[in-house]
């Protein structure tokens, strides 16, 4: 399937566009717009007011006189999908139960301009924050209010066009949901996918709740509404043959953790030992497997969900750790990420 990007929106549907990036990264949240009528809906917003305004004003050129983006649509509670909304202060933003509930836990626009402000870029953390989230201005940026919440599934209206939204059990976080548009053949999935294609290659997923089997079968769930199209929390769009070699890449990021959990080896270890694996160097940010396997190993024990700002510091050492010679002038976080470590380079952890 080949999707051509407009400027700056794309058009994969009657009445639906999406904000898609050249890029890939951290925090480049992949958006929706469905217009119909006199009203219109959002599927994610960015990461924050700059970049929400600047979707909200190509939104508004494709919107008939007197329509307006009534409602959002948030696929889970990361800021990278929600805090943007906050440039539609009436608008109904719409989330699982489960996801307002994880709003006390997700860190504040105001905490995470801090953070990459006092961090120090002569250090693994601080290289690490400052690059991948030094471009994002939280300044004026709130974390707007979910005012409609459900479990379960619920249905839509957005002028002619329904909207199917089903909630999903816990895998990238514990509230996550897919809106599914029939009219169009198309869904979105939130971060319950990460795409990548042969033409553009994506990053590694980051999945903090796990297990990951439940990921897979939210896959399988996407396959079987028989929608063309899939739009990803970020990375490239799927089709169907897409969408099942992700499915591919699931299970063997599962089976490698359950063999090196079965090993006793830890949890950053093991994320080592599957990146010098070599499967899927055309991914980015393979440090993130730290975040996905730890969270395979919390469901193979029975513990809870992770105490992030850890967890974010162990992705950053190894993200260091990779990447060399942290005096090489050349881009260490070039487009192909940072390589893979030699048997040497390994440490327990």
């Amino acid at each position: 399937m080949t999707i051509t990007r407009g400027a700056p929106l794309t058009e994969i549907g009657p009445g639906l566009h999406a904000l898609l990036h050249p890029r890939r990264g951290w925090g480049l949240a992949n958006c929706g717009l469905l217009v119909s009528g006199s009203t219109a809906l959002w599927i994610d917003s960015p990461y924050d007011r700059g970049h929400a305004e600047a979707f909200l004003g190509a939104s508004r050129a494709l919107l008939p006189a007197g329509a307006e983006v009534e409602r959002v649509v948030v696929t889970h509670a990361n800021g990278d999908h929600l805090w943007g909304a906050c440039v539609l202060p009436d608008a109904e933003v719409v989330a699982t139960e489960a996801a307002r509930e994880h709003l006390g836990g997700e860190p504040t626009p105001g905490q995470l301009r801090a953070l990459a402000a006092s961090a120090h870029p002569g250090t693994p953390w601080g290289s690490y924050v400052r690059h991948h989230f030094g471009g994002f201005d939280w300044s004026a940026t709130e974390v707007p209010a979910v005012s409609r919440t459900f479990t379960g599934e619920l249905e839509l209206q957005v002028g002619e066009f329904p909207v199917l939204l089903g909630s999903l059990p816990p895998g990238h976080t514990v509230g996550d949901l897919y809106a599914h548009l029939p009219e169009q053949g198309v869904v979105f999935t939130g971060d319950a996918v990460f795409g990548s294609t042969a033409a553009q290659p994506g990053d590694h997923p980051s999945h903090w709740a796990g297990p990951l089997s439940n990921l897979i079968a939210a896959c399988e769930r996407f396959l079987a509404t028989g929608a063309r199209t899939f739009v990803p929390g970020h990375g490239p769009v799927l089709d169907a043959a897409g969408l099942k070699e992700h499915i591919g890449y699931l299970e063997y990021v599962a089976e490698r953790a359950h063999a090196f959990h079965g090993a006793g080896v830890p949890a950053a270890e093991a994320a080592r030992r599957v990146i010098a694996e070599g499967n899927y160097p055309e991914l980015g940010l393979p440090e993130r497997l730290v975040i996905t396997i730890g969270s395979e190993y919390r469901a193979l024990d029975g513990d809870g969900l992770p105490d992030m700002l850890p967890v974010m510091r162990q992705v950053a050492q190894l993200a260091w750790d990779l990447r060399g010679d942290p005096s090489d002038p050349s881009d260490p976080w070039g487009p192909s990420g940072p390589r893979a470590p030699s048997d040497d380079s390994r440490t327990t952890g």
